[in-house]
């Protein structure tokens, strides 16, 4: 064997490693083993593990001090590293560093310790920057646990406390200062805590976390960037406080999702509040307690007990009897008696709903041709997959009875949310039943369909880009039963123009946030803000 070369046994394997420069186009060559600026002297295996002796080519080296470059060496001493692994072995670095002695005078470090490249190996680092690196990415991708047992598969030792000291260690990269972004909060614990995420919509990065969702904190944030142009948010009122104070000449959007939505809850309350004219007009408006099951008999008590309290609060409002002075006599909270005095309480009475829901029409084809058998039904629908009890099946069967011996059926009026979305969905899609149920509604409570008219215009006003149509919308809107969110729209007219006319939307923070979620349940919540800011900044 030449001098210039090094036979090792690795794993039962002879590796033959060249150092010369002109072999390393067609042979394997030591400095591929090791980072760069190290030259191998020596590879053993200790046990399971491949230990490789290196030392440092250069014969010079800078004073961290002063930066005067020095070839005196002091003493030398020995670093003990963790490498990428070889050959399915994990690897150990003996480097055999030096002591330098500073030959400025001026300078008060005497004698320093010899200092690599930043990107091979860091001070007093007990890992190579290469293998830092793919620790840090592990746990930025994994977290902690996972990713340490991922690092075992990998032959890396590594703690999962290691793996997130790195990833905070690293921190979060400095962001370039952006001029759209889109803010919106994120549940540290749902109903209970919140936080702000900032996102930068031309990059489409998370570019900040904050611990709360107060106005003053956003506020705060945005007034270290005068830069912003654009502001994307939802319709809170928080936010679009704190970019008024902060940044007066952003331009603020309002989230075109969050619009939609509002529009189509408006509808829903607009059917709550109507559920009283919808029972008369579809024929429900009457209920036979003795065709009532025992748990719809309950319900049926608490209904009319409501129904009591809504009359007496009522009854005291029309007398001219304040809200606080009711609240005094009936005991009820402030919000309740509100909800009562603006018909938004759900007071109508409605029967159970059960898993035959969907089975009713075969049910009821059966009953006409005579079987009357709950327990033969019951069998009979398992078949064709029906999951529940026999005694759901028998409950059904001795009600239908008793209506036939009365002759006056219970008809069950479907819920707020079924018939607001009966209203809304096209005709070709109704079954014969719920065409008969939707005529009923839209010739008995006329308002209602001119709600859903108009929350149609709306949507069609956003979905088009028509601003236009906005002001006349207006107009017509405030006098509907939708006239609580055609209100809000007037509040909020600036942000939902620039919302119809803007390219822009918050729709890239909510990803962003459905990101952050993934990170937090991860790591079970237990994530603190550092952590987090680290884990979705930097892996973006």
């Amino acid at each position: 064997m030449g001098s210039d070369s090094l036979l090792v046994e690795l794993g039962g394997i002879w590796f033959r490693f060249t150092e010369g420069i002109e072999a390393m186009h067609d042979r394997f060559c030591a400095s591929n083993l090791v980072p760069r600026g190290f030259v191998v002297d020596d590879a053993v295996m200790d046990g399971a593990t491949a230990l490789i002796t290196v030392r440092a080519v250069a014969k010079a080296n800078a004073c961290p001090g002063c930066g005067t470059r020095s070839e005196r060496v002091h003493s030398r001493y020995r670093r003990r590293l963790a490498d990428l692994p070889i050959a399915g072995r994990p690897v150990r670095l003996m480097v055999f560093a030096r002591r330098f002695y500073c030959n400025a005078v001026l300078c008060g470090r005497r004698v320093f310790a010899e200092r690599f490249d930043r990107d091979v190996l860091a001070p007093w680092a007990r890992r190579t920057t290469r293998l830092d690196h793919i620790v840090h990415h592990l746990g930025l991708a994994l977290g902690g646990r996972p990713a340490a047992s991922m690092a075992r598969r990998l032959m890396v030792s590594v703690s999962k406390d290691t793996l997130l000291r790195v990833v905070r260690r690293h921190g979060r990269p400095r962001f370039v200062p952006p001029t759209v972004i889109g803010i919106d909060d994120w549940a540290w614990k749902r109903n209970q805590r919140y936080g702000t995420l900032i996102c930068d919509l031309e990059r489409r990065r998370t570019i900040a976390l904050l611990p709360d969702r107060e106005p003053a904190t956003a506020e705060a944030w945005l007034s270290a960037q005068p830069q912003i142009r654009l502001i994307a948010r939802d319709r809170g009122g928080g936010y679009a406080l704190a970019a008024a104070k902060s940044l007066p000449e952003a331009t603020q959007v309002a989230d075109r999702w969050h619009l939609m939505e509002n529009a189509s809850r408006a509808f829903l309350d607009a059917v709550r509040k109507s559920m009283r004219q919808i029972r008369v007009a579809i024929g429900a408006a009457t209920i036979n307690p003795s065709l009532l099951t025992a748990a719809e008999r309950i319900q049926y008590e608490g209904y009319l007990r409501r129904e009591q309290e809504n009359a007496a609060i009522l009854g005291l409002a029309k007398d001219g009897t304040t809200i606080k002075e009711i609240v005094r006599r009936t005991g009820h909270s402030r919000g309740l008696v509100r909800r009562i005095l603006r018909g938004q309480r759900s007071d109508v009475f409605r029967s159970r709903e059960s898993a035959l829901e969907v089975f009713l029409p075969w049910l009821d084809a059966r009953w006409a041709a005579g079987e009357r058998n709950g327990a033969a039904l019951w069998r009979q629908l398992q078949k064709q997959g029906f999951h529940g009890s026999l005694r759901v099946v028998a409950e059904w069967a001795t009600r239908r009875r008793k209506a036939d011996q009365t002759e006056s059926g219970l008809t069950r009026t479907p819920a707020a949310r079924t018939i607001a979305r009966l209203l809304a969905i096209g005709r070709d899609r109704l079954s014969k039943s719920e065409t008969v149920t939707v005529a009923a509604v839209e010739s008995g409570v006329p308002p209602l369909v001119e709600a859903r008219e108009i929350v149609a215009d709306f949507q069609s006003m956003v979905r088009k880009r028509c601003l236009d149509a906005l002001d006349p919308w207006l107009e017509r809107a405030r006098s509907s039963l939708v006239a609580s969110f055609a209100t809000g729209v007037l509040k909020d007219k600036a942000a939902v123009a620039a919302a119809i006319t803007s390219p822009w939307s918050n729709g890239q923070t909510e990803g962003q946030i459905t990101k952050l979620k993934l990170v937090k349940r991860q790591m079970y919540g237990r994530g603190k803000l550092d952590l987090l800011q680290a884990r979705l900044i930097c892996a973006t």
